[in-house]
């Protein structure tokens, strides 16, 4: 029976064109009825990819023993956090075989669907629905965005390219269907603005929960919220609401509310400047006052401006701020791709000193622009420990993967792919280990995610045949 003084878990802040979801508070209950009673936070499923394999030499641990005391040096930005990882060996992606001439066509786009592309339809899209979506179908019923792919460059391409595969695959990993890729989201301020747009007080979709946004926010309409610019600030448009709420809400519940919606603040002012940086490039680029739109990857950023990291972290801060307030249960930040080109804060090419030919220059570099990736990987765990959820943290109920496609980028390989799952899934992963050759594929651990996320699966994923054993 549900207690009278609880706050429905769908109460938003609501002012004109915005409705800001809220953190789960102490006099709040959960917006759908746990399987088994209670009040146990949901599992959050997440997916960051590193293209282009890495430098196996710095990556793997030496010994399952001594992990995690003793850090391979690409780990090193994991310290912290590395009690609440697990390092999984031995992962193969058996789907990479039929067109492997394909390597960094197949890479991204068989990473969450564990299905080789039809070899008969090859310049268009018709590979599988990734595992992403799988979940977001059972768990989007249950939030108001089913799923976020988000990334600091575009993945609009055309044409053709290895094995005749069309191009949109070297970029894209997340399928709706087997024949719709979705694109990846690289505006943040477009990301922030869907986060937080005024939405119909109960879901479209049948089977979900009735959502109560109308909560504090008296004598408000909703506007489109492209009206809305981020210089003023939408936790202004809300400020009534928020005061109201805190008159019902405990003194630790007004505490968290005030450190989340600082958080979103800060995150605002982040979102701001990048908007303005981006049309301060346009501007410059072309001159005679017309200008053009710039795809992030293109900024070469000047000294003292934001750079690209700093856009990562800003779209890792948004998918876990969607988690934080049950906006979505489903994201994928795809941080980087086989031809991203150069890092401007190392001044460096990825791909190009993947094909590192065992020249120890180019393995220093490969190595360097690892613990560069999973400092960022480390950065969004971090932020999702920080964060307090019931009598745990955030992360205790998120399962959060990174990984790439290709083992080894010199070799093009499609075994022992580098894999860290960060997050203790409900209690339902153990971390803190290495794992340095698992008992199945690529696909298996696929299927074990999403069982421990709660999602039923009729079949296992893609060419997967069981439930990965090695993560309790």
């Amino acid at each position: 029976m549900r207690k009278t003084w609880l706050i429905d878990r769908r109460t938003c802040l609501k002012g004109l064109g915005v409705a800001i979801a809220l953190p789960l508070l102490e006099t709040m209950g959960w917006a759908e009825t746990p399987r088994a009673g209670g009040s146990k936070p949901p599992v959050r499923l997440g997916f960051m990819y590193n293209g282009n394999g890495v430098n196996t030499k710095e990556f793997w641990p030496t010994d399952a023993k001594t992990f995690p005391a003793v850090l391979p040096p690409s780990m090193e930005p994991l310290r912290a956090v590395i009690d609440q990882c697990l390092v999984l060996g031995g992962l193969n992606n058996v789907a990479h075989t039929p067109l492997n001439g394909a390597a960094h066509a197949l890479e991204l786009s068989t990473w969450l669907t564990a299905t080789i592309p039809n070899p008969t339809t090859r310049d268009i899209i018709n590979i599988a629905v990734s595992a992403d979506q799988i979940a977001a179908e059972q768990l989007g019923i249950y939030t108001a965005i089913p799923s976020l792919e988000v990334g600091p460059f575009r993945n609009e391409t055309s044409g053709t390219s290895q094995e005749n595969l069309t191009s949109r695959y070297w970029s894209t990993g997340n399928f709706r269907t087997p024949t719709q890729p979705l694109p990846v989201e690289n505006n943040p301020a477009e990301v922030l603005k869907r986060l937080f747009a005024s939405r119909q007080s109960k879901p479209k979709k049948k089977g979900g929960p009735a959502v109560d946004s109308a909560k504090f926010a008296p004598g408000t309409e909703a506007a489109p919220v492209d009206e809305e610019s981020l210089d003023r600030s939408m936790l202004d448009l809300v400020h009534a609401g928020a005061g109201d709420l805190r008159k019902r809400i405990s003194i630790n519940d007004q505490r968290q509310l005030d450190d989340y919606l600082d958080s979103v603040r800060s995150l605002e002012k982040r979102v701001a400047a990048i908007e303005r940086q981006q049309a301060e490039v346009a501007r410059s680029t072309v001159g005679k006052g017309k200008e053009r739109a710039v795809p992030l990857m293109e900024v070469k950023v000047p000294p003292g401006q934001l750079k690209w990291s700093e856009r990562v972290k800003i779209m890792g801060d948004l998918l876990v701020l969607a988690y934080q307030a049950d906006i979505t249960r489903v994201g994928t930040l795809i941080s980087t791709a086989a031809h991203m080109g150069t890092y401007p804060e190392l001044d460096v090419d990825h791909h190009h000193n993947s094909h590192h030919e065992n020249n120890p220059d180019k393995l220093a570099i490969l190595a360097k622009i690892d613990r560069f990736n999973l400092e960022q990987f480390a950065y969004v765990v971090a932020r999702m420990k920080s964060i307090r959820e019931g009598a745990g943290t955030l992360l205790d109920n998120c399962i959060f993967m990174w990984g790439s496609g290709l083992g080894d980028g010199n070799g093009h390989t499609n075994t022992n792919l580098p894999c860290i799952v960060a997050g203790r899934g409900g209690g339902t992963i153990r971390t803190g280990r290495y794992v340095p050759r698992c008992n199945g594929i690529h696909a298996d651990l696929l299927t074990a995610l999403l069982a421990r996320a709660r999602v039923n699966l009729p079949k296992p994923i893609g060419n997967g045949t069981k439930l990965l054993p090695d993560l309790a």
